[in-house]
């Protein structure tokens, strides 16, 4: 697994806004510390999120991007891409290859941060549909779609270069069994990580009660990887794709 400070370039590739705040804030804030540019890539705007019944759909859209860029500054980051796909309805397909192809061409990242692209049938929520498409998208853009330069040659004509990505990071591990995982210490970045997380007012009935959520289900991966008490640590699993 690469450390911070020999990654110039990163890119997070998630279905929804807050997922990457879930997943892996922690880890960004590492990296933007050590002087990373890191970019967010969102498949959709979230608009099948939320609680309210008086904000409609196209609303919850604009709201949603506003959080997350509320959310991103939190932790360093303030380049994000808006592919602007419907929320609910990810399809991993050509034309998504395409547009994370693009993006991955024009960031020229070292590491793709993204979601597994398999279901783990021990976690529902985990294996949400547009999670499981938008990871498998962003996996097979990785390789071979974005460093193949026949593949996509419209993406040749834009001027977008082919680029090789080294390393894909998936947040919280693939839930393979027995599968390797690397873990990461946040604990000098978990108030930022909550603050990313708080940013997300249209998601939280109760932010207070997220808030200890959050200290317990990190602190437990801490606890796990045998990291000292009081410490509060992301995984993922780290597949060389060199």
């Amino acid at each position: 697994m690469l450390q911070p400070d020999q990654i110039e370039r990163a890119l997070v590739i998630t279905a929804h806004p807050d997922d990457v705040d879930f997943g892996a804030a922690g880890t960004v804030a590492n990296l933007t510390d050590a002087g990373a540019q890191v970019t967010y890539c969102l498949v959709t705007d979230g608009q099948a999120g939320g609680f309210d019944d008086s904000i409609s759909r196209e609303e919850m859209a604009r709201i949603r991007r506003e959080e997350q860029t509320k959310a991103a500054a939190e932790v360093g980051v303030t380049d994000l891409v808006f592919l602007g796909h419907m929320d609910g309805s990810v399809q991993f397909d050509l034309n998504l290859r395409r547009d994370l192809s693009r993006v991955i061409r024009e960031v020229r990242p070292q590491v793709v941060i993204t979601q597994s692209p398999t279901i783990n049938v021990t976690s529902v929520y985990g294996s949400h549909a547009d999670h499981v498409a938008t990871g498998q998208a962003a996996w097979t853009a990785v390789y071979p779609d974005a460093r193949n330069p026949y593949q996509f040659p419209d993406l040749l004509i834009e001027g977008c270069e082919p680029w090789s990505v080294d390393e894909i990071w998936i947040m919280f591990g693939s839930g393979q069994p027995n599968e390797p995982v690397e873990t990461v210490d946040i604990t000098r970045q978990i108030d930022r990580k909550i603050q990313a997380l708080r940013a997300h007012v249209s998601q939280h009935r109760d932010p207070d009660g997220l808030e200890q959520r959050v200290r317990t289900w990190w602190g437990s991966m801490a606890v796990e990887a045998g990291l000292p008490d009081g410490s509060f640590a992301e995984r993922f699993f780290v597949a060389d794709s060199r």
